[in-house]
């Protein structure tokens, strides 16, 4: 996507990123796949729908599979118990882990260990004990795969990185006895069907910047935030956030921490870099900006 593709407003726009190294990338993980017997997807628990990579699902088919609703600590708590169960009644397993403190990221173990049930059942009869299972981890870019296995493996054996496409190739870590990982960089997909996919996307940084309007996101965002968490923006920035005028919300933003060019005009480019930076950064507090699809109340 070109900017000149992207002027004030996402409604009739779209969102695309998708580099050479990502179609690359997938044609790797396609080479793996035969030699895999669970794919473990790395979901960021603040768009856990939209960080879903639909490649994946396909790429996986056949195999195992299970899901980590990573960045946990970054998420409302009760929107993310509402993802998990939404997830295994489709029958997936599902474990909600945060990488960066090491919370429940060492019982991945036993999660991949019961998705492979029926494979550990079929080796023990066939007297085939103690072959470690081997998992394949994907996921979006920036979704904190490499901080995931650093934590699960216990040492920094992968790059990790705020931007994304850290990782550009793959490796097998040995994370145990039970288990060896796959690491494969992080791919999003050729077209998002839904805007709001690629805004979302946007938001948590898996998208380079570069190729985006912060003030465009901005107002989506203060829309989303107005809708979904009420009170936020004024208790954060200590404005009147009661008009749904996202417009002048911004402002308020602006000329609360200082965004101004000469002449006393609020430089929204920058009011807007704040919000997002504070979003991504937990100032605003633990957001979810999805519910699962059968969930209507907030």
């Amino acid at each position: 996507m070109s900017k000149t593709d992207n002027i004030k407003g996402y409604e009739n726009k779209t969102i695309n990123w998708y580099p050479g190294h990502m179609a690359k990338a997938k044609r790797m993980m396609q080479e793996s796949i035969k030699l895999i017997d669970v794919v473990v997807e790395i979901l960021d628990a603040r768009i856990p729908l939209s960080s879903k990579n639909p490649d994946i699902d396909e790429l996986a088919n056949g195999k195992y599979r299970v899901l980590l609703l990573n960045k946990s600590d970054m998420a409302d708590d009760k929107k993310t118990d509402a993802w998990k169960k939404y997830y295994e009644d489709k029958g997936f397993f599902v474990s909600i882990v945060n990488s960066k403190t090491g919370a429940g990221v060492k019982a991945t173990t036993e999660v991949i260990q019961k998705a492979c049930q029926e494979k550990i059942e079929r080796d023990r009869k066939k007297g085939i004990l103690q072959r470690p299972l081997r998992a394949m981890i994907a996921g979006i870019p920036n979704s904190g795969k490499s901080t995931f296995i650093n934590s699960f493996a216990g040492k920094a054996c992968t790059k990790t990185g705020n931007k994304p496409g850290v990782t550009i190739g793959k490796q097998w870590i040995r994370i145990n006895k039970n288990v060896e990982l796959l690491d494969t960089p992080g791919i999003l997909w050729p077209k998002f069907e839904d805007q709001k996919t690629g805004l979302h996307i946007a938001f948590i940084g898996s998208i380079n910047d570069d190729i985006l309007y912060p003030e465009d996101m901005a107002l989506e965002l203060i829309k989303i935030l107005i809708n979904d968490y009420p009170g936020i923006l004024k208790e954060r920035y200590d404005i009147d956030a009661s008009d749904d005028d996202a417009v002048k919300i911004l402002e308020s933003i602006g000329q609360k921490r200082g965004c101004l060019k000469k002449g006393a005009e609020i430089d929204m480019e920058k009011a807007s870099k704040v919000l997002i930076d504070d979003f991504r950064s937990l100032k605003l507090g633990r957001i979810t900006l999805e519910v699962p699809p059968e969930v209507t109340e907030k």
